[in-house]
């Protein structure tokens, strides 16, 4: 499925020592057993949110994979589980993974699939006689995308420092359960999160492998790439806040409808996002008191804004601030900004990304606008990043989808950088 000489990236071979079958690796076997868990009928997307029944199924699924090759397994003070192929405590570390946590609806590859892709290379070393000089770690990321507590990679935010255990521990869903009780409720100590530099100094450098989540791949023909950057994004929760009325006996020169700036801001970001070159969505909106014959008193909405520079995210941002400060005078109404997480842009550590590069065959390279536990885990170590097409280009919804051949390909490709780095 992949022989010697496959090409990983468009006009370039792989100088692959692996052989072309994946004997004693079942690639598929893992996705079949992982591809039911918190799969939502009705839309055929997933609902895999942090410290509820279908993610801790999915953490269940990682042990038992671990268990079955011989691994350690262990939990951090995070919530970030490890599966060792090697001394945990011999330093020097090579991890790997993704997370297994989802958007809401979200598909099955984004986070999964660089889980699965880490099982799959450990076994390809194996079949192929590789005993590594240095440990190899698995890893799979807590809350990664955010979508119950709001702060994505929250996980790995908690284990380099980037956010503390106080704020952590205060974040809510839209249930009103905070972070620390969910994770007491699942079995996990909330006293005890926070950064993690005992754990950090065993690693020396991370891998992560993931579905692109674009059409970037599409356009080169290239089943791998490398990536060089992630974007500066951030998310900003907005408010808007008028007085509740009667939908029918209020005329319309009497109402004070956040309603309609938030209206106006929805259409705001997309435009002053255009002028900048960069993107901005709304996607997440709770309405007050949500009734179809009431005028609302208050718009809660989530902007999600992301560029390839900061200078154009920044004139994203002050260009929506603005125009929608000047709305809401006009409606009668108040707004507030509060920006919820924020990434500066993350360039990828040369030096390794020229080793990865060269142990898969020297593919082509990728920046991506979208955020991951290795540009977070960057500001601590060396990372880098691998990417495997997606034919559909579209991710976070049900229709995102890699083919099975370049699935395999990309954990052949893991596995060759892993063989590299720890050897």
């Amino acid at each position: 499925m992949t022989p010697s000489g496959k090409c990983y990236g468009h006009g370039h071979a792989h100088p692959a020592s692996y052989a072309a079958s994946l004997e004693g690796v079942d690639f598929e076997k893992m996705w079949r057993e992982l591809a039911p868990v918190g799969r939502y009928d009705a839309t055929g997307g997933y609902r895999r949110y942090a410290y509820t029944p279908a993610e801790l199924e999915c953490r269940a699924w990682f042990r038992e994979q671990a268990v079955q090759r011989g691994l350690d397994v262990e939990t951090d003070r995070n919530g970030n589980m490890w599966a060792w192929w090697g001394d945990p405590s011999a330093g020097g570390a090579i991890a790997t993974g993704s997370h297994l946590d989802s958007v809401p609806d979200g598909g099955a590859y984004d986070g999964p699939l660089g889980v699965v892709s880490a099982f799959a290379a450990i076994d390809l070393l194996r079949a192929n006689g590789f005993t590594p000089s240095r440990p190899i770690a698995v890893a799979a990321f807590a809350e990664e995308e955010g979508a119950r507590f709001g702060i994505a990679c929250l996980g790995s935010r908690l284990l380099a420092g980037a956010i503390t255990p106080e704020a952590a521990r205060a974040l809510k869903d839209d249930d009103g359960v905070t972070f620390a009780d969910a994770m007491s409720a699942a079995g996990f100590d909330p006293d005890g999160i926070g950064e993690d530099n005992e754990r950090l100094s065993r690693i020396s450098a991370y891998v992560e492998l993931h579905i692109e989540q674009g059409r970037a791949q599409i356009d080169m023909d290239a089943p791998v790439a490398v990536g060089t950057s992630i974007w500066p994004h951030g998310r900003w929760r907005m408010e808007f806040t008028g007085r509740a009325d009667h939908a029918g006996t209020t005329r319309l020169d009497d109402r004070a409808d956040p309603m309609l700036t938030y209206a106006n801001t929805v259409l705001a970001a997309r435009k002053k996002a255009r002028l900048a070159g960069a993107v901005a969505t709304v996607g997440r909106i709770a309405c007050e008191p949500n009734g179809t014959n009431a005028i609302p008193s208050r718009v809660r909405a989530w902007l999600d804004a992301r560029a390839t520079e900061l200078s154009a995210l920044d004139e994203t941002l002050d260009g929506l601030k603005e125009a929608t400060l000047a709305r809401a005078e006009r409606d009668g109404t108040e707004v507030s900004f509060t920006q919820e997480s924020y990434s500066p842009e993350v360039i990828f550590d040369a030096d390794l990304r020229q080793r990865v590069s060269r142990a898969v065959g020297s593919p082509m390279e990728l920046s991506t606008g979208a955020g991951h536990d290795a540009g977070v885990l960057s500001a601590r170590m060396p990372t880098a990043m691998l990417f495997v097409r997606n034919p559909t280009g579209i991710s976070h919804a049900p229709n995102e989808f890699a083919h099975m051949d370049d699935c395999i390909t990309g954990a052949h490709a893991l596995a060759d950088a892993l063989k590299e780095l720890a050897t």
